[in-house]
């Protein structure tokens, strides 16, 4: 009987020195032990930091919005002073804090460790964070999920130097993606665009701990907001036959429309010319000249100020919205975004899609109104991103339309082939080359480029 024990469990497993090595590999101490709790906790908090940033944007947008109420031609004088004294500040103090934050991740992923003291580094992102409050406060057509992108990013980068591990560009993979998860309370779109933008590779490495990761932000964001869902139980269906017919329309106008928007913000980044030569030579005058454009409409129409969200809603459950609406957004999108202040563009190309869709409402009259809509934003978010599954799956879980799925994936695919007659190059891997990780030992310097 003890023969076969000692054959079960050989006493050399057992030693003081095997229990020393397994401590030293796997124990408290070690790297992998580490690791792990650097990507586990690193989520946890970016569910809670993207709670606490959506609030506060959300909070800023109700101010502007009774400000606009009740002052209604003042926004004319403040909102092109906002995006002079935010440009201002932004390119003075927090220089990477510019424009989006999906690019600069992406930018991040070609040396982490450096990136953490520039482009995803706590100033960076506490900057970019009240500056993006600002932008909202002001008007802007701006979104918060971009910037909570380079947040959670950051996040990430935290943890990882708190407790001593190498941080890697899957890791910026996983806290940028946790952070579009969190931000709509959409685990399943975190995890497609961490596949589809910011590895921009199917066959790019993606463990189990960095999926882990994506959830876990995910269902924290999920229990501190609630059970809720972005745009309400929509439930939205549609007929083949008629998907048939609707879903190529809508993505070639959607697609097109998408790679329009995206062809002009990259030649504003990376165009040499007299009209690029003179945005970068006076920054803050051409800053106010785009705030001007977003007063003028924001004033004209009430519908373009911020995100846009609540006249997508409204266009989404079928309430009838005036035609212009959906150029006068894409306006006031593009104006935002050429200024070079903090902001995302997800929510307010949504709302922008939601316009295109709603022209597509005169086209097919006889169809389900709600799904005309939300194929319109699939074609035109997908058309701007090009990552058509996250476009997709957003849609799907934003607006608890699955039955939905089969036109929205040949709209996103379509949309996706269409930007690309207008625009070649996916627009955040575009700008991604206006940012640059300095060496580690050698100063930030402001990149020369205008933000975007």
């Amino acid at each position: 009987m003890a023969a076969f024990f000692d054959r079960l469990m050989p006493a050399k497993r057992w030693t003081p020195s095997r229990y020393r090595a397994l401590l030293r590999a796997r124990g408290p101490r070690s790297v992998q032990f580490r690791t792990r709790a650097a990507i586990l906790v690193g989520a946890i908090l970016v569910g809670i930091v993207a709670t606490l940033f959506a609030e506060a944007a959300d909070r800023a947008a109700e101010a502007f919005a009774g400000f606009a109420r009740i002052w209604r031609w003042l926004p004319l004088l403040t909102t092109p002073l906002t995006f002079m004294v935010l440009v201002w500040l932004t390119r003075r103090y927090a220089p990477f804090a510019r424009g989006s934050g999906i690019p600069q991740v992406i930018a991040a992923q070609a040396d982490p460790n450096a990136a953490t003291r520039t482009l995803i580094s706590l100033r960076t992102v506490a900057a970019k964070a009240v500056l993006t409050i600002g932008a909202v406060l002001g008007g802007a057509s701006v979104g918060r999920e971009g910037p909570t992108v380079q947040l959670a990013a950051s996040v990430m980068g935290l943890t990882h130097r708190l407790l001593r591990v190498p941080l890697r560009g899957g890791v910026l993979i996983a806290g940028g993606a946790a952070g579009v998860a969190a931000a709509f309370n959409t685990p399943l779109a975190g995890l497609m665009f961490a596949i589809e933008e910011l590895a921009s590779a199917y066959e790019q490495r993606v463990t189990l701990l960095v999926l882990a990761a994506i959830v876990i932000a995910g269902m924290v964001a999920q229990s501190v907001q609630g059970d809720y869902i972005y745009f309400g139980a929509i439930g939205a269906h549609m007929p083949l036959l008629s998907a048939l017919l609707v879903a190529p329309v809508a993505g070639i106008v959607g697609g097109m429309a998408g790679g329009l928007f995206s062809r002009m913000l990259l030649a504003m980044a990376l165009g040499r010319n007299r009209v690029t030569q003179w945005t970068r030579a006076n920054p803050i005058k051409f800053a106010g000249g785009c705030g001007m454009v977003v007063a003028v409409l924001g004033t004209a129409t009430g519908l373009t100020w911020g995100t846009g969200y609540s006249a997508a809603r409204a266009m989404i459950v079928g309430v009838d919205a005036p035609l212009w609406f959906g150029p006068a957004k894409f306006l006031a999108t593009a104006a935002t975004a050429v200024a070079g202040l903090p902001g995302g563009i997800f929510a307010p190309s949504l709302a922008v899609g939601a316009g295109v869709g709603n022209l597509l409402r005169q086209v097919f009259p006889g169809e389900p109104a709600s799904a005309i809509v939300i194929l319109g934003m699939v074609a035109y978010f997908a058309g701007v991103v090009r990552a058509p599954l996250t476009a997709v799956i957003i849609l799907s879980e934003t607006t608890a339309s699955r039955g939905l799925m089969l036109p929205m994936f040949a709209t996103a695919f379509i949309a996706d082939a269409a930007s690309q007659w207008v625009c070649r190059e996916k627009l955040y891997h575009g700008l991604s080359r206006t940012f640059a990780v300095p060496p580690a030992n050698s100063p930030v310097i402001p990149p020369v480029t205008p933000a975007r």
